[in-house]
């Protein structure tokens, strides 16, 4: 379970309280803690739910809280001989870890790939998840594939002739990249990637065994020359993109590029995978998904609803035609069944709702007011720096000046009380600059935002 930085600071400050008493000895009364600590019962009960799941408290229902006996001490065991077991064969986390560790208490969050909680639905996602676990059904397994309403949902959704039978429901955005890649793909394959790109795809393309190859992108979006080279030295037989509000650069690929990359990839017998993540985070509408200009079975589709709703409904779906399609559902089946009915009836509540197009409205004008107040931000106090201006998504792509190291600033940023983004890790090999990325939808007000670049002025060299 995530715990919000409250309930972390408050577990934090009653594990060093607890560690000073006894076996035995009380803790204070919750009505004390919430006075005290001036926080809420919830805040309270849950930070003493982490200490009673670490084994340094015990509850007893109707007496209180007390310190749990401490067992003494066990000799540390010795694992290495898993490093022999294991081999060199690593599953580097870091990147993406780094992008889910929320912003420690009293920063300022430009960092995150999930909309702020006040952003989020979350009195339509209750209303749905209520309604869809009072369906008699609810907890049966679901049809191998989906739920048929959700499938037929993200069908239309996508568009260009589309039907149902060509989406399979997944468990969001991330299951689906390595549920796709490695039916695509056998271990030791290259793999064609925007440079920069996704954090998540290439830890999953790693970890599979796989070997990214960068492909440049621009203001327009993926390189097409540079695209039809990279698949003449490597041999790659996919290409992953994100042509609409790519991460981390906010690009779109222009209408010209989007037919000259098809155009590549069928001179090359290759797939294109189409990340489309972002689809609802448009400020600005944005073009259709390449699916619907492929006639020929090449692209495969991913959508998902995550980023526009909350992090924890994971469902997302996979769309393919021709043979491809039956290795993506059997891979599927074989890693993880399917996902979880009673979220997939959810989604399909809350997308069904008269609710729903008036959040995605919401959404979209929360996200143009925080892009114009964080690009305000840099003209004030950074106007040395030129960031981009994307159409849609949550991020600002940052050129900083030559001869800047972005990891180093990012790591000064964070001791200044900002969270950012170091370009660096966003490239497959090595990057051509130093650059930030900054995130504008997960902080709480536009106010954090501003003081978030304030306080990234202070640490950046002139």
């Amino acid at each position: 379970m995530q715990h919000d930085s409250s309930v972390i600071s408050l577990a934090d400050r009653l594990r060093a309280e607890v560690r000073g008493l006894g076996p035995g000895e009380r803790l204070p009364s919750s009505r004390s803690l919430v006075e005290r600590h001036r926080v809420s019962p919830v805040t309270v009960s849950r930070a003493l739910g982490l200490l009673a799941a670490e084994g340094l408290v015990v509850t007893r229902p109707g007496s209180g809280t007390f310190a749990a006996d401490r067992p003494a001490p066990a000799e540390p065991s010795d694992p290495g001989w898993q490093a022999v077991t294991l081999g060199d064969r690593a599953v580097d986390a870091s990147g993406v870890s780094w992008l889910l560790t929320p912003a420690p208490e009293g920063a300022a969050a430009l960092s995150g790939g999930y909309l702020h909680p006040t952003l989020q639905p979350v009195r339509a996602l209750a209303t749905a998840a209520a309604r869809a676990a009072r369906r008699p059904d609810a907890w049966e397994m679901p049809a191998l594939g989906g739920v048929p309403e959700l499938r037929a949902w993200f069908a239309r959704t996508v568009g260009g002739g589309v039907a149902p039978s060509d989406v399979v429901i997944t468990s969001g955005g991330q299951q689906s990249l390595t549920t796709v890649l490695r039916a695509l793909l056998p271990p030791g394959s290259p793999v064609l990637v925007e440079s920069p790109t996704y954090l998540g795809v290439l830890a999953v393309a790693r970890a599979s065994g796989l070997h990214p190859v960068p492909v440049p992108v621009d203001a327009g979006g993926v390189r097409p020359d540079l695209l039809a080279e990279a698949f003449a030295m490597s041999g790659a037989r996919a290409l992953y993109c994100q042509p609409a509000f790519h991460n981390p650069t906010g690009t779109v690929l222009s209408a010209e590029r989007r037919e000259r990359v098809l155009a590549v990839a069928r001179a090359a017998g290759a797939f294109v995978v189409e990340d489309d993540f972002a689809r609802h985070l448009g400020i600005d509408a944005p073009p259709p998904p390449l699916i619907a200009q492929d006639g020929e079975g090449r692209v495969v589709h991913i959508a998902s609803l995550t980023k526009a709703t909350a992090p924890s409904l994971r469902v997302a779906a996979v769309i393919a035609r021709g043979p491809v399609a039956e290795r993506i559902r059997a891979t599927q089946l074989v890693e993880e069944f399917f996902p979880a009915r009673p979220l997939q009836e959810t989604l399909l509540e809350l997308v069904s709702s008269p609710g729903w197009p008036r959040h995605l409205r919401m959404v979209r004008t929360a996200l143009r007011s925080r892009r114009d107040a964080v690009l305000t931000a840099f003209a004030r106090h950074l106007p040395e720096v030129r960031p981009s201006r994307p159409a849609g998504g949550f991020h600002l792509w940052v050129r900083l000046p030559d001869g800047v190291d972005d990891v180093e600033l990012a790591e000064a940023a964070l001791r200044a009380g900002v969270l950012v983004s170091a370009g660096r890790p966003f490239f497959p090999a090595e990057a051509p600059a130093p650059y930030l990325r900054i995130s504008y939808g997960t902080a709480a007000s536009e106010a954090e935002l501003a003081e978030g670049v304030r306080r990234l002025a202070t640490v950046l060299p002139r």
